[in-house]
């Protein structure tokens, strides 16, 4: 699913109306039902409902929502507060018209104090918010930013149109005084400040209406930032054949563990047994072997000539080397530990290797400062850091990561031309092609150790199936948020330990199956 920009949005409806003829009372009639639907869904009981108006569109969508709910029986109260501009031509047409069905609105002067007017609407149930759009650009001031203040008080459930008044439809950021809403209906697809916080904070929960335009229209929109969808994906899963045996899903090599670190390759091995890849063998350091051996029974083990410490010694490289291209795919890194000799062998093996391979924890970290060399790459590359990691890659801190997220894993993808997962709320899939994909699974119980070794095996196991970098990347990540989504609603306690993050790949496949 896009995520547009304000002015994408602004295309979608100039092309609507330029090139398929639909005329603009027609998609804001339509915008109008789709927040009456919503609405009636979440707050079916309501009878008195009291909407608050600016001039643009976004009032007359407001305007034409009070006809709707006044012809079903509800008291409707309309503030229109349009700060002594004149309204848009649609939003004057619905103005119009709802006088004529025997609806006058209240108009606010534009010198009045708000508190009285912001009282009156706190006699009803519920509160629409039709003041401004996703395209207001600037910080609300003088008596909007008092108006708002004054909604924002009232004791009552919030709906807002397309978003909450006072946020900028463009940016994450709360630029000043904004409305909280509880249920925000949008038009076509999410906006920029509805999935990324602070903003979405205040958005509550995000209904997408349909607008009466076809899909293609959304897709051609500019712009190159998606939500990961269960519906999109599960497009993606293919049921298996009755004739096909463990050799038609791939065999993962995970290149994982240490002393101390055996349970990051168990459980990256776990994973990608759970994924569906047919066959894993696990590629250790002799000293860590028998602890892997023996907590992944599933997977086969493949002990290596370890250093004196215990991480993966250089003498043991052409047997690895080997072992990777009989293989189908490549996972390293969970569990390998610092050793300079160990990432040595990661450094080789990275950059001989002819068959996808993902890179995580130390497998990235044994890249730092050298990041750029994976270019040399012959085959696919996934690399899946969190911002601690990203930022070791980058030369940059795990802060500055974070304050900007997008553009930190934009440059990632630059620097090492494969895709990149970078972890963490809303984890981001970027790809050489410039695609952003945001994944709205899981949660803050997935803050746990190993939880980014289950992902490893995940989506190692999926490139060693045949998928394409990108889809076994998004595929991969909301799989596995949507399994850790499961985990902390059936196991209910502060985390979830990754073990039983593991165990709910299956019915969280199961569910993304359905979608």
């Amino acid at each position: 699913m896009r995520i547009l920009t304000a002015a994408a949005m602004r295309e979608v409806d100039r092309r609507a109306i330029e090139e398929l003829g639909v005329p603009g009372p027609v998609l804001m009639e339509n915008a109008a039902l789709g927040v009456l639907d919503a609405l009636m869904a979440r707050f079916p009981r309501v009878e008195r409902v009291g909407i608050v108006c600016g001039p643009g569109n976004n009032g007359g969508d407001g305007l034409a929502i009070a006809r709707h709910l006044f012809v079903r029986g509800c008291e409707v109260r309309v503030l229109l507060a349009d700060g002594g501009r004149t309204l848009s031509a649609d939003a004057a047409l619905q103005l119009r018209i709802l006088r004529a069905a025997g609806v006058d609105p209240v108009r606010l002067a534009p010198e009045a104090e708000p508190d009285e007017a912001a009282g009156w609407l706190g006699g009803t149930e519920l509160l629409v918010d039709a003041l401004f759009g996703t395209g207001l650009g600037r910080p609300l001031a003088g008596q909007a930013a008092r108006l708002v203040a004054a909604l924002d008080r009232l004791p009552l459930p919030r709906l807002a149109v397309d978003l909450p008044s006072g946020l900028d439809g463009d940016r994450p950021e709360i630029p000043g005084p904004a409305l909280r809403a509880d249920l925000t209906v949008t038009f076509a697809a999410p906006k920029v400040a509805q999935i990324f916080p602070p903003a979405a904070e205040l958005v509550g929960e995000l209904v997408v209406a349909d607008l009466g335009i076809p899909d293609w229209l959304v897709a051609e929109a500019p712009g190159r930032l998606h939500l990961l969808c269960g519906e999109e994906l599960a497009a993606a899963l293919v049921p298996r054949s009755r004739e096909s045996h463990k050799g038609s899903y791939g065999h993962l090599l995970v290149v994982a563990g240490s002393p101390g670190k055996a349970g990051a390759a168990i459980l990256a091995a776990r994973a990608a047994v759970a994924g569906g890849a047919g066959l894993v063998t696990v590629a250790t350091p002799e000293p860590a072997a028998a602890n892997v051996e023996g907590g992944s029974i599933e997977s086969m083990t493949l002990p290596l000539p370890a250093t004196a410490r215990g991480g993966l010694a250089l003498a043991g490289f052409e047997t690895l080397l080997a072992a990777a291209e009989a293989r189908d795919a490549v996972a390293v890194g969970p569990g390998l530990g610092d050793e300079p000799e160990s990432w040595e062998v990661v450094r080789r093996l990275s950059l001989a290797c002819s068959r996808p391979l993902l890179l995580d924890a130390d497998g990235l970290n044994a890249w730092a400062g050298e990041a750029g060399r994976l270019r040399e790459r012959r085959a696919a590359t996934v690399l899946t850091p969190h911002p601690g990691e990203l930022g070791r890659l980058l030369g940059t801190s795990a802060a500055e990561v974070s304050a900007d997220r997008r553009a930190a894993l934009a440059r990632g993808v630059e620097l090492t031309g494969g895709v990149v997962v970078l972890k963490g709320h809303l984890s981001l899939v970027g790809t050489p092609e410039g695609e952003i994909f945001v994944n709205p699974t899981g949660g803050p119980a997935m803050a746990s150790g190993g939880s980014g070794d289950v992902l490893t095996g995940l989506v190692g196991a999926l490139l060693a199936q045949g998928f394409e970098p990108e889809a076994a990347a998004t595929l991969g990540v909301h799989w596995h948020g949507l399994a850790g989504d499961l985990a902390a609603a059936a196991l209910g306690g502060p985390a979830v330990p990754a073990a039983a993050l593991v165990d709910h790949l299956p019915r969280a496949f199961a569910e993304l199956s359905r979608a």
